[in-house]
């Protein structure tokens, strides 16, 4: 069975390292700090989906290392809290905060999603979570913490890349979760989670394509930097990482696991 690898912390870590910054650029056309299956164009959608204005106070979850809500913050003016489990992660997105003169609106908090989220009821207009709801633990309580936090008519958006869409074998179920924590979703279960959590479900798109073509490019964009990533990372986790995104790729590129995002509204 494949051994664990790590992904999260060498790219937090290493997220200064001009090598990074070009694999990022390469993969998805931008540097946002990204390590994520979310396309530049599902970035510039996420504003507007979850309507926000420079009056709105918003809320990430798995936050990574801040880029996202640092642009949020520089373009739209609202003010962003952004929570992660990774120590590495919030460190870098503090420092952005501070580079940036933004500390004023743009706070990084150390948090385990799984547990009570440690804000008020109805604090936020939105929350959203890139590609990370698959990570947490007790899926059914955290949707409803974040219905507790989001205000009437708030909006929160978040995408799943594990629905199971064909058969998967144990092999592949063991290399799509060496990099972590993983929960694999039957189609439909978010949507009723969704529900039952007292939401009104807007909308759901399947992403499965963009994922896909995301973990194509990722892939190739490392290999092209092989000798620099290895030195950074050690051969075993640089080739653990590249069995990782070729499975991605070949999983989606066959629709055996899917990607979906979804859109949901407090009701008022």
């Amino acid at each position: 069975m494949p051994e664990k690898v790590d992904l999260y912390n060498s790219a937090y870590s290493h997220y200064e390292a001009d090598v990074y910054r070009q694999v990022r650029i390469a993969t998805y056309g931008e540097d946002l700090g990204q390590t994520s299956w979310v396309t530049n164009e599902e970035s510039a959608e996420i504003p507007r989906i979850l309507q926000l204005t420079p009056n709105s106070h918003v809320l990430e979850i798995g936050c990574g290392s801040g880029r996202y809500a640092l642009q949020l913050a520089q373009t739209i003016g609202c003010s962003v809290i952004g929570i992660d489990a990774n120590a590495p992660g919030i460190e870098n997105a503090n420092s952005l905060a501070r580079a940036g003169n933004l500390s004023d609106r743009l706070i990084f908090q150390h948090c385990d999603a799984s547990q009570k989220l440690p804000f008020s009821d109805a604090a936020f207009d939105a929350v959203f979570a890139n590609d990370v709801m698959c990570h947490i633990p007790g899926r059914q309580s955290v949707l409803h913490e974040v219905f507790r936090v989001l205000k009437p008519l708030g909006r929160f958006l978040f995408s799943d890349a594990l629905v199971i869409g064909g058969i998967v074998s144990h092999q592949e179920i063991a290399t799509r979760s060496s990099i972590g924590y993983y929960l694999f979703s039957p189609p439909g279960h978010n949507e009723n989670l969704i529900r039952q959590a007292g939401f009104h479900l807007v909308d759901v798109n399947d992403t499965t394509h963009q994922a896909a073509d995301i973990a194509r490019r990722w892939r190739i964009a490392r290999d092209e930097h092989r000798e620099a990533l290895t030195a950074a990372e050690g051969a075993r986790n640089f080739d653990g990482l590249q069995r990782f995104l070729a499975c991605v790729q070949t999983l989606t590129e066959e629709k055996r696991l899917l990607r979906d995002l979804y859109i949901a509204q407090k009701p008022a």
